[in-house]
């Protein structure tokens, strides 16, 4: 009777996570083996005369020179996700004191992470702007003469976007640290103070140990969402100028929807799958050292 009861409840289960298992097979696993089996071909869109290639395309990623590119501006966009948890982890301290309005600036921090991104992109782009956007205007009334070009510059456009990611991300990792912080004990808190613990030494000894498993999700859900970001970018530079803004997954865009080299495309794609999973892994393992549970 039990075994029966057991096998009807295990098949109910079964049955109420069939549509989204279904939906990952038919919109996830087959379209990604699909995609690693392109991967050693020369297929282009629409075109059905196609080769086997084997390791071509992966060899072709040696040597392309926007690969390379692409690869350094994913690192360098990747560094506003610890300025941008750290930045948080500051204004979340703050936020969870008693501050007059603190509502409201929590709101305010917020609103930009539930923005959409390509509304934000032109708000920023005319912030911007080169020759009579409001930022180079008040450098020129600091006295500034040349002000950075931003957008319009290779050395300065790929700062700007990080500056944005930052400042779009930095309201949700504010959110979760507050929900962090207020689960610390009071009283852990008033012993350490009665110890004679100055503030500084309870955010580095005590607080930031405490919300370290927080900082490790936002690290590896950030790095992650860093990695596969597209639509801001998208937005205010399309990989301009040149090649300067162009991370890895807007050159995967490009390759297989501007170019059509479906099969380059599919190639360069998996390898930012390893570079992610990498990333992961990296994290998995290291977050032994420096996580407290």
């Amino acid at each position: 009777m039990g075994g029966s009861w057991m096998k009807r409840q295990r098949m109910t289960g079964y049955l109420f996570i069939l549509p989204n298992m279904l939906g990952v097979v038919a919109f996830f696993l087959i379209p990604a083996l699909f995609s690693l089996g392109l991967t050693f071909t020369d297929y282009r869109f629409a075109n059905p005369d196609f080769r086997f290639v084997g390791l071509d395309n992966f060899a072709r990623m040696l040597r392309d020179e926007k690969v390379a590119d692409s690869i350094g501006n994913t690192l360098l966009y990747l560094t506003a996700v610890p300025v941008s948890i750290v930045s948080a982890f500051l204004v979340a301290l703050v936020l969870n004191r008693s501050v007059y309005l603190k509502s409201v600036l929590r709101s305010m921090y917020f609103m930009p992470y539930i923005t959409s991104g390509v509304a934000v992109g032109f708000v920023w782009m005319l912030l911007f702007q080169p020759t009579h956007g409001p930022i180079n205007e008040f450098l020129r009334g600091m006295g500034v003469s040349d002000p950075p070009g931003w957008f319009a510059s290779t050395d300065t456009a790929m700062y700007a976007i990080n500056f944005i990611a930052v400042w779009a991300s930095l309201g949700y990792n504010m959110i979760i640290y507050m929900a962090a912080l207020q689960e610390i004990s009071p009283e852990l808190l008033e012993a350490a103070r009665i110890d004679g613990a100055r503030r500084y030494t309870l955010i580095r000894r005590i607080v930031w140990p405490l919300v370290s498993p927080t900082t490790f999700l936002l690290l590896i859900t950030g790095l992650i969402g860093a990695i596969k970001s597209f639509g801001l970018i998208q937005a205010i530079t399309q990989g301009g100028p040149g090649t300067s803004t162009t991370v890895m997954s807007l050159y995967i865009y490009k390759t297989a929807f501007s170019y059509y080299e479906m099969g380059y495309a599919s190639a360069v794609s998996w390898m930012l799958f390893a570079f992610v999973l990498f990333i992961t892994l990296v994290q998995w393992a290291g977050q032994k050292r420096w996580v407290h549970y």
